[in-house]
């Protein structure tokens, strides 16, 4: 066999072998999820997080026709089911929520993950809504009695929240910064071991989304104030630390990635359904019950949001003087 035949042959087994193989890749996809795909809540069972992304699974799982199952991981606020998704393969099978710390943290400590490079944003779904709660026998009726005490006892108010680096830890230092106090931060893993943790006298506060909720409405819990740029439809009489000036407002988008290099085609899918689950009023009812709007946003919007979040995390943690010692 001559070289110039040699050559022919081998271009013609490779052009041949990859006539076969696109069209087995294209029928995969095609009936994509054969098998149960692993959908991480990087938060403990039974929180808030907990409940809103069991809506979504089950939601999605019929758009899908297939079954989509939680998978917790709690700890590490938040970060461990990114940290899955870096040694995971790009098949689709392996998901995970995704908030605003993977732009954050990296800002704050070293990680396993480079959240420009790594990931394969799907979907923004919805986002947070934040506040401050105590115990309803507290005596710290308002925002101004915790900053009166915080001012007389320098460290000795302290509150928890869902963990280090995460957007109700970073909101009470800038309204600590900004009213010339210092507070004592208690991390959890996640938003049931925190109020737990508040209810049995542990803490003296407790910052997070609205898993407070049930809580103030029961009366055995007191909000003080939320963290939003305007006051809540749910508890109009209480007022937003903004309001009160101390110049803080914060929200946390979340949506779904995927390991980095994940078939376009198949983003689209996924995307396409999840953003079909905003419709089912199941998860909607999940929404409602956490004060959670919808923040929805495509692949691609949501990859440019992360992009430019990165860089306006790095301000803030500069500014609360948070980031890598160097």
């Amino acid at each position: 066999m001559t070289q110039t035949t040699r050559r022919q042959f081998v271009q013609n087994g490779t052009a041949a072998a990859a006539a076969l193989t696109l069209p087995q890749w294209a029928q995969a996809q095609a009936a994509y999820p054969t098998k149960p795909v692993k959908l991480i809540c990087p938060w403990p069972a039974g929180g808030s997080s907990d409940i809103v992304m069991r809506a979504l699974a089950e939601s999605v799982s019929k758009v899908l026709g297939g079954q989509v199952v939680i998978d917790n991981k709690p700890g590490g606020s938040g970060m461990l089911g990114p940290n899955e998704l870096v040694r995971a393969q790009p098949d689709g099978y392996t998901l995970s929520q995704i908030t605003i710390g993977v732009a954050r943290l990296p800002h704050m400590q070293k990680m396993q993950f480079d959240p420009l490079k790594d990931f394969s944003y799907i979907a923004c779904l919805t986002g947070y809504t934040f506040g401050i709660v105590v115990k309803a026998d507290s005596p710290h009726k308002t925002i101004k009695d915790l900053v009166n005490f915080a001012k007389a006892n320098p460290g000795k108010f302290n509150y928890g929240s869902t963990g280090n680096g995460t957007t109700p830890h970073l909101a009470v230092e800038e309204f600590a910064n900004k009213a010339g106090i210092q507070l004592t931060h208690v991390p959890f893993k996640g938003s049931s071991d925190g109020l737990q943790a508040l209810l049995g006298g542990h803490i003296d506060a407790h910052s997070d989304a609205t898993g407070w909720a049930p809580h103030v409405e029961a009366g055995t819990m007191r909000l003080l104030a939320t963290y939003g740029s305007k006051r809540t439809k749910r508890w109009p009489n209480v007022p937003t630390l903004n309001e009160l000036g101390y110049d803080t407002v914060s929200d946390s988008p979340f949506g779904i990635a995927g390991p980095k290099g994940m078939d376009p085609k198949l983003v689209r899918k996924l995307q396409d359904a999840f953003k079909k689950t905003l419709t089912d009023p199941a998860v909607m009812a999940s929404f409602e019950k956490y004060d959670q709007p919808v923040i929805y946003m495509d692949s691609e919007a949501y990859t440019q949001f992360i992009l430019a979040s990165y860089v306006k995390e790095k301000r803030l943690i500069e500014k609360l003087g948070l980031g890598i010692k160097t």
